[in-house]
């Protein structure tokens, strides 16, 4: 049988681009978004969901459930960024991003768990971010949600085990999508202390999203993955340099690290 699979955040870039090529391997896909559009042309189902909403969440697994009577694999997509420094950036915008990346990523996966016992069976994929894997500048908070969200994957992938449920993370670097035009930037403010150098890595991030890969190589790793019979529990997608930097993490001097970083982000 065809797996049934449910993205969440399939309504563009990295989650609609993984949407169209499982659809295309034959699968039973679902996206969601919170104000899906009907498109005839997606040539996969886009149901209403939003992470931050039990009910929403529960309201579209029973959809899927209805319609097929399982669900296989989850991907849990929907995230957004946020940039500014820690001092100016308002908590309350905080907040919202960890309600998105990081309890919204962990409710939808608690409403798919009871599911996945009674079939005995399961595959949740959590797509994070390289930027999971240490503090940017300027980026502290989107790093930390990310980050969150791998250490609870590590936790609750042994918690579920036993019931043949695997669970992964998947991190991607930069990938040419409108990740941009979503995320929530703290105003440059002309009397700021961190003006300069955050204008100038503001800029940074939107080359480095312009110069990214195709989407279509997550998506491609993303079916890899679920060919798999035991997944690892990480996977890193990205260019090399941006998968070598973790490496260089673990191995470099703690204030040595943080150099380079600051060299590479012009500060």
């Amino acid at each position: 049988m065809n797996k049934v699979v449910l993205i969440t955040g399939a309504s563009s870039g990295i989650g609609k681009c993984i949407a169209e090529y499982l659809q295309s391997k034959g699968m039973i896909v679902y996206g969601t978004s919170r104000k899906p559009k009907v498109d005839e042309t997606l040539g996969y189902k886009m149901l209403t969901l939003d992470v931050t909403d039990v009910n929403s969440i529960q309201n579209a697994i029973q959809v899927i459930v209805e319609n097929h009577g399982k669900l296989d694999v989850l991907i849990n997509n929907a995230g957004m960024g946020i940039t500014g420094s820690i001092e100016e950036t308002p908590t309350d915008e905080m907040r919202n991003v960890f309600d998105i990346n990081f309890f919204g990523a962990i409710d939808v996966m608690k409403a798919v768990l009871p599911q996945m016992r009674l079939q005995k069976s399961g595959l949740i994929i959590n797509i994070t971010s390289i930027a999971g894997y240490m503090g940017l500048p300027f980026r502290g908070m989107y790093s930390a949600s990310k980050g969150a969200l791998e250490i609870v994957t590590e936790a609750i992938r042994m918690e579920v085990k036993s019931f043949g449920i695997e669970i992964t993370n998947v991190a991607p670097g930069d990938f040419a999508t409108n990740i941009a035009a979503g995320r929530y930037h703290t105003p440059v403010f002309e009397n700021s202390a961190y003006k300069d150098d955050y204008k100038k890595n503001l800029a940074l991030m939107d080359a480095h999203v312009d110069e990214g890969k195709s989407p279509k190589i997550m998506a491609k790793a993303i079916y890899k993955i679920l060919k798999t019979k035991h997944p690892k529990t990480h996977y890193k997608v990205g260019g090399f340099m941006e998968k070598f930097s973790i490496v260089l993490k673990r191995v470099l001097p703690d204030k040595l690290y943080e150099k380079m970083l600051m060299n590479h982000f012009k500060m």
